[in-house]
């Protein structure tokens, strides 16, 4: 039975009428400021302070699921993986990069099943790895490259290319976004997706996994870390590589970094509101990068890794103050770049011109010297600028 394909001509998208007193967030399950926030409320107080309401994007029904995914919403801010950020500024609309935060060892593992005679990849050549094929055609297919993306550069690590294996497809509708089964009732904070679902043993999150294991497939490909350790723990899989274990930073890009982005209009009509975004995204990395046990209580609501203790070490040497380092740009430039090559984005576009470090420069900027106001009024008669010229001395 054929699975039909979804396109934007059968989908009636549903967004908010836009409100410039409103921003809305929306972010994927995974290591970021904006994870661990989702329980703290600091970003919100810093738009209450400017009288903006601050929402989860499916805190009302008016939003469906799909701005998370074409950012057709002109006052959202997005904090995820790399893949659909990058899609909508090639091919969509244009976007502002303000900061990304990078795991940098979970480049990605091949599986197998645990008691097959499997051992190194090159006990592959000839057999079958899955790869999954999304039908929707109105958002971008961001499984399916990192998929894609992870196992060549295993196969290539190991003296071999997709021509030494049997590829196998696994197109799914992937229409869920509008259903109304599926978007459910509005959620205040994005964690009360999983209180009527086990997302750690939730095998839709792991769609390939039932064939590896039913032997229609020999290999997947899983992250490292997060869906290796799941898997691993039923005894039923074990990884013959681990792109982690190598040296070479440049392997570690499977749809990640996570990125914040906004849009255009967000950025030239209303910058205070990305300014204050980042505010508070500095002010919760840094709270978590001291109390990285406590953020990985935080984390392990909603992603992917065992338990409490395996999101800490996963975490443990991750900075959650959001940057745009020199490396981590050329991070998602790899990405970028494998997409373009792949044919997973039409349009080519320079992440340099991209990124926009002065959103991120001005919010810590203001937090410097409103912690500067705070210190200086606790111990002298006047406040006085942090970055104004003193009075001489002498």
């Amino acid at each position: 039975m054929a699975i039909a394909i979804t396109t934007k001509e059968d989908r009636k998208l549903s967004t908010v009428p836009l409100d410039w007193k409103e921003v809305w967030y929306t972010n994927c399950p995974l290591v970021s400021a904006s994870n661990v926030d989702q329980e703290l409320g600091w970003t919100r107080e810093e738009f209450k302070k400017i009288g903006v309401k601050y929402a989860f994007m499916r805190s009302t029904p008016k939003n469906d699921w799909y701005p998370h995914y074409i950012h057709n919403l002109d006052n959202l801010i997005r904090f995820g993986g790399l893949f659909p950020p990058v899609h909508v500024n090639a091919d969509i609309r244009r976007t502002r990069l303000l900061g990304v935060t990078h795991a940098p060892h979970e480049g990605g593992c091949m599986m197998v099943r645990s008691r097959d005679n499997l051992y190194r990849m090159t006990d592959l050549k000839g057999k079958k790895i899955g790869l999954s094929k999304s039908l929707n055609t109105i958002k971008n297919d961001w499984w399916r490259i990192q998929e894609h993306q992870g196992i060549e550069l295993m196969l290539r690590l190991n003296g071999m290319t997709m021509k030494d294996v049997n590829i196998v497809e696994f197109p799914y509708p992937d229409d869920w976004y509008n259903n109304p089964e599926m978007v459910g009732p509005p959620m205040e904070n994005p964690s009360e997706l999983w209180l009527k679902r086990d997302h750690k043993h939730d095998l839709a999150f792991r769609p390939l996994e039932t064939a590896l294991e039913k032997g229609i497939v020999d290999a997947i490909y899983t992250q490292s870390k997060p869906f290796q350790h799941l898997q691993e723990a039923t005894g039923k899989f074990k990884a013959i590589e681990d792109l982690s274990r190598y040296p070479d930073w440049t392997l570690q890009v499977a749809n990640i970094p996570a990125a914040i982005t906004c849009s255009d209009e967000m950025a030239e009509k209303h910058p205070e509101l990305a300014v204050t975004f980042m505010k508070g995204m500095i002010k919760v990395g840094r709270w978590a990068n001291e109390h990285k046990h406590a953020a990985a209580a935080i984390l392990d609501k909603q992603t992917f890794y065992l338990d409490v203790e395996d999101t800490y070490r996963g975490i443990e040497h991750i900075d959650m103050v959001p940057n745009l380092s020199p490396q981590n740009l050329v991070s998602v430039e790899i990405g970028k770049d494998f997409m373009l090559s792949h044919g997973y984005i039409k349009n080519d576009f320079d992440v340099h011109k991209w990124a926009a470090p002065e959103f991120l420069e001005k919010a810590a900027r203001e937090l410097l010297e409103e912690q500067w106001t705070k210190t200086t009024s606790a111990k002298l008669p006047e406040t006085t600028k942090l970055f104004e010229e003193s009075k001489r001395i002498g």
